[in-house]
């Protein structure tokens, strides 16, 4: 399997951010990490070698970066306005720099889907809802869409339009919904230890209530918020859905 390492000092971040990428054909795919978590993370617990039948047939090219979950939502030291602001930062760096590069590594017409777990999976569907002219779709899996379960009770106006759940019923841009209605959206959950399946029935209503066409899968009680549930979920979709 093709790997390549890239970084670059960024100027919405104001830190140098690393990505890895796999792959040499294909669509592109931007892994978003889970939590506290790094751009080698998904490599780490071996969701990379899950995908890399699809890398090396050419059908995904996997892009993951960096999170700043640290610098933002899961520092308990930092002012929630602060963090918010932060949030912004991050997704000025992935709209402005992580897409161009992509596409520069790829091309002008390559799709990029946004996939993550977790707290990843939050991102990524606020990522793609935010810019769907950017994006083609998302795979979110064992996510929750309501930003406040990570806010320790702060809310303000950036919390809500980084808050799927809260800013998705009251869109009425017509030609932006009409864009989020022609990509592919994937909502996963499993129903076993620490998964959350009402939050992602919850959000599939929200969802419904805007005509937004997506797939809701709710696997088994046995399907836990842990590493095995995402190296099973992610190839399955790869293979099936794309």
């Amino acid at each position: 399997m093709e790997e390549n390492y890239y970084n670059w000092y960024s100027p919405s971040l104001r830190k140098e951010m690393p990505l890895n990428f796999y792959g040499h054909f294909g669509f592109a795919m931007l892994m978003i990490p889970t939590a506290a978590a790094d751009y080698l993370e998904y490599k780490r617990f071996g969701l990379i070698d899950a995908l890399a039948p699809f890398i090396d047939a050419g059908k995904i090219k996997v892009f993951s970066i960096n999170s700043i979950n640290m610098e933002s939502w899961m520092n308990k030291e930092m002012e929630g306005a602060h963090k918010a602001i932060r949030q912004n930062e991050f997704n000025s760096y992935v709209f402005n720099e992580v897409v161009p590069f992509i596409k520069n590594e790829t091309s002008n017409k390559t799709p990029i889907i946004t996939c993550g777990a977790s707290f990843g999976a939050l991102h990524a569907m606020n990522l793609y809802l935010k810019k769907p002219d950017l994006f083609s779709g998302v795979i979110s899996m064992s996510g929750v869409y309501d930003l406040t379960e990570y806010t320790d009770g702060y809310y303000d106006e950036q919390v809500y339009f980084n808050s799927p759940i809260h800013y998705i019923p009251n869109q009425n841009n017509h030609n932006t919904l009409e864009q989020i209605r022609k990509g592919k959206i994937i909502i996963a959950s499993g129903s076993g230890e620490h998964e959350d399946p009402n939050a992602n029935r919850r959000f599939s209503e929200v969802l419904n209530s805007k005509s937004i066409p997506h797939e809701l899968e709710i696997w088994g009680n046995d399907i836990k918020h842990d590493w095995p549930t995402w190296r099973k979920m992610l190839p399955y979709f790869i293979e099936t859905k794309f």
